[in-house]
């Protein structure tokens, strides 16, 4: 990935004439220190910018598109937002140590040591969307366009698009294809080989994995890996069926969706999620260490196995959740 993926973006969202605002920028200031960082004031002027910037009330801090404050169920507003310090005060922007805190979270990886049976989903969500930074495209320089299209055509013929497919889209940003494909492999959205062609578009993949996904209409694509599988359906908004092998046995497991409703077989059936030491692409870093096993019997065996790749338990109901946070919004308008 190029240098832009390694310095740090931080988007204070506003509306006109927001008082809180001078605080919140003096606070990401001030936690930063002189640390290298994009540091951007955006004014946000009614409820579908608030919706297409992920403004969750003003004054919003993102750190790298995601705004980490988010209480849950949050919907983009353009009303005033305040915040609850450690000692319960309400504020008109998040505490410097509150902001210490995230910023730290943002750019260190999860702890490396935890138990292999430890069922949780915060640093399954660290690793499946891009270090926590999500896997939607932006909107500017025609990279959102891009990626959708990209993304529909997967899920509408079951392969990546040519060139020739993609021409109008770029056309209307007035850029050329490789440049935004480019970009986007950059930014980990997806990746090219040395010809410059799509060979996956998470959560599709462009060539055979363990991961098949037969979707309603009859289509059938490969995803990445297993978590990128349980995206699909809540991204294409179409029930499907996703088959699969545990990758210590050789055994099948199959995942079957009605709605928001999922059947697994078999019933004990869970998802390991890993990573490779040292980042990267979540193609080469941690694609092939997200598997769905029959047990978490055999998710130790493999941790075992591969002691050089730390994993985590997920179980079901947080597999399908992470799958669906990270993936339902990318086809969004």
């Amino acid at each position: 990935m190029d240098g832009r993926s390694d310095r740090m973006r931080i988007t204070v969202l506003t509306v006109p004439g927001c008082p809180n605002a001078p605080l919140a920028m003096e606070r990401v200031n001030a936690v930063l220190a002189g640390r290298a960082a994009e540091v951007e004031l955006v004014e946000v002027h009614d409820q579908a910018q608030a919706a297409e910037y992920g403004m969750n009330g003003s004054p919003t801090i993102l750190l790298d598109g995601i705004d980490p404050f988010a209480p849950e169920g949050a919907a983009p507003s353009v009303s005033c937002r305040l915040y609850r310090d450690a000692d319960g005060a309400m504020a008109g922007a998040p505490s410097v140590a509150a902001l210490r805190e995230v910023l730290a979270g943002s750019t260190g990886r999860p702890p490396a040591t935890a138990p292999a049976d430890c069922r949780t989903s915060d640093d399954a969500l660290y690793v499946v969307a891009r270090a926590g930074r999500g896997r939607r495209a932006p909107a500017e320089r025609g990279l959102r366009a891009m990626h959708q299209i990209v993304l529909r055509y997967f899920a509408t013929v079951g392969t990546a698009p040519e060139t020739a497919v993609l021409e109008p889209t770029a056309a209307q940003a007035g850029r050329m294809v490789g440049e935004l494909l480019s970009e986007l492999a950059a930014e980990d959205f997806l990746t090219l080989d040395e010809a410059g062609r799509i060979v996956a578009a998470y959560p599709f993949s462009a060539v055979p994995t363990r991961h098949r996904v037969r979707l309603a209409d009859g289509v059938a694509v490969w995803s990445m890996c297993a978590i990128d599988a349980l995206g699909i359906p809540a991204m294409v908004d179409r029930d499907v069926v996703i088959s699969s092998t545990d990758p210590v046995t050789g055994e099948p497991v199959t995942v079957t969706t009605r709605g928001e409703a999922a059947t697994w077989e078999p019933e004990g059936a869970v998802v390991c999620v890993g990573q490779r030491p040292g980042g990267g692409p979540a193609a080469t870093a941690c694609c092939d260490a997200l598997n769905f096993f029959t047990s978490d019997a055999t998710v130790r065996t493999w941790i075992a196995k591969h002691p050089d790749i730390p994993g985590r338990i997920v179980g079901q109901a947080q597999a399908q959740q992470i799958g669906a946070q990270t993936f339902g919004p990318l086809l969004a308008p």
